[in-house]
This record gives C-alpha cells, sequence and structure tokens, in this order.
C-alpha cells in the first residue's frame, strides 16, 4: 500500500473509528476475534464501516510495521490542515498559539512520538517541511498511538518563511540546540510559542538557527551529549506545558 493508505494495530484503528476518520474498510484476521479485535468490529459496525475477514498472510503483506496486531484499516490520504487554521484553532480555544514546528525530522518513529507528546502537552498543530520530512504514513499512526487523529499538522514549502510570518504575529520562536544561550526552564515559555526541533542527525539547520529569537538547552550530565529528537521535543514540550500550567495558578 502506499503512504498514507493504511492504519494498523488494535489501539490506532479504535481511535481512527472514533474521530470519524474516513476509513474504506477494516480487514481483520479470519477467526481471531478475541479482546480488542471484538472493540474494533463493535465501533466498525456503529459507524457502519466494511469488516473484511482475511488471512493472516494477507495482512502481513499489507503490513508497512510489522505490527499489525491483527487489524489494518484502509483509509483514505491523512489531510493536513492549512498553516494559519493552528493559529486560528488557539484563537478559538482562547488559548495563546502552542506551535511545533520540526526541521527535518526522517525517522517515522520520532514523528509519532513527538505526535503523541504534543497531543499530550496541548501543542495546537505542528508544522513539518513539503521535503526533507518523514510524512504521515502507517508507521507514525502507530508510533503515535492513534494522536494524529487528534493532532493539526500543516506542511509548509519553507520553514525559514513560516517563522519569519508568525514573528510577525507576535510568536516567540524558541530552537532546541546543545549551544543555546540558556536552559530550557531559565526561558520564559507563558506566552504565544513556537518550539523547533531539528533533525535526528544535524539538529537545527543553520538558517533555522539564525531565525529563532532564543535558542535553549536541556540540562545533560551524562557522556552521550545529543538526546533522540522526539525524546529532546518531548522535554521542552513538557517544560511549556509546566510553565502555562504554574502560570494559570499564578
Amino acid at each position: 500500500m502506499g503512504e498514507n493508505n493504511i492504519i494498523e494495530g488494535r489501539n490506532a484503528v479504535i481511535e481512527a473509528i472514533k474521530t470519524g476518520r474516513n476509513i474504506e474498510s477494516i480487514l481483520i484476521n479470519k477467526g481471531k476475534t478475541m479482546g480488542s479485535i471484538n472493540t474494533v468490529i463493535k465501533l466498525a459496525k456503529e459507524k457502519k464501516i466494511v469488516i473484511k475477514e482475511v488471512d493472516k498472510k494477507k495482512l502481513e503483506q499489507l503490513s508497512e510495521t510489522g505490527k499489525h496486531q491483527g487489524v489494518i484499516a484502509i483509509v483514505s490520504s491523512y489531510k493536513y490542515c492549512e498553516p494559519d487554521e493552528i493559529i486560528q484553532y488557539a484563537k478559538e480555544r482562547d488559548e495563546k498559539p502552542f506551535i511545533v514546528i520540526l526541521d527535518e525530522i526522517e525517522d517515522p518513529h520520532n514523528f509519532g512520538a513527538i505526535i503523541r507528546t504534543a497531543e499530550i502537552c496541548g501543542v495546537h498543530g505542528i508544522i513539518i517541511p513539503k521535503r526533507r520530512n518523514v510524512s504521515v504514513t502507517s508507521t507514525v499512526y502507530k508510533s503515535s498511538a492513534g494522536a494524529v487523529e487528534h493532532m493539526k499538522i500543516a506542511k509548509v514549502t519553507n520553514i525559514n518563511s513560516y517563522i519569519d510570518d508568525i514573528k510577525d504575529k507576535g510568536i516567540w520562536v524558541y530552537g532546541a540546540d546543545m549551544k543555546g544561550d540558556k536552559y530550557c526552564y531559565e526561558a520564559d515559555l507563558t506566552g504565544a510559542v513556537a518550539l523547533v526541533i531539528g533533525s535526528e542527525g544535524k539538529g537545527l539547520s543553520r538558517l533555522t538557527m539564525e531565525k529563532c529569537d532564543v535558542l535553549v538547552k536541556i540540562p545533560m550530565v551524562g557522556k552521550i551529549t545529543s538526546l533522540n529528537a522526539s525524546v529532546a521535543g518531548g522535554i521542552m514540550m513538557y517544560e511549556v506545558l509546566k510553565q502555562k500550567i504554574i502560570g494559570d495558578k499564578r
């Protein structure tokens, strides 16, 4: 199957059904209707989604992750939003925009983990470049544990132009980088913020780094002085969430 056409795994499929994703059909392993597979069948019947029983070999042929757990949903392509919709969504919620910008993330597992953490931390949307960044694939769905269904994701042609645009709208842009001016907990992240997270190997590109208002680093004391992109992003997102919660209580 091509990119964006399948969702694998019980939890990811259940989440897709619940959120009203456009599902063409659901394939389940013939005769294996135990546990949460029954939940999939029940929800699919309620939404009048076609259920097809197939043998395990068929599921394995379609699977991109190798972890289908006996169920694969055939879906229409993931619908990206427009960049402006993210700021509009924050306004509708009467919240200061909280945006995550990814600078060339190539690992679908990292992307999925970032989406999952972003959803938990109250991020309004994620921006990715149209080129040199992993798209929303079935592996991303699986890694996000269904959080893709609750997260606005927009593609932009040029990240640096987008950063200029949101800075004009009063959003402060913080880049995560080991050469940061200050630690993440020293920065004031309570306002309208955008976090820029760099690629797994290269980090932030030089031009993007120069566009950021502030470069922030994560405290590290071990011998390995770098973090996986999704872990670094997670620490940064939780710092924003923490400051917003503390700020609201003051």
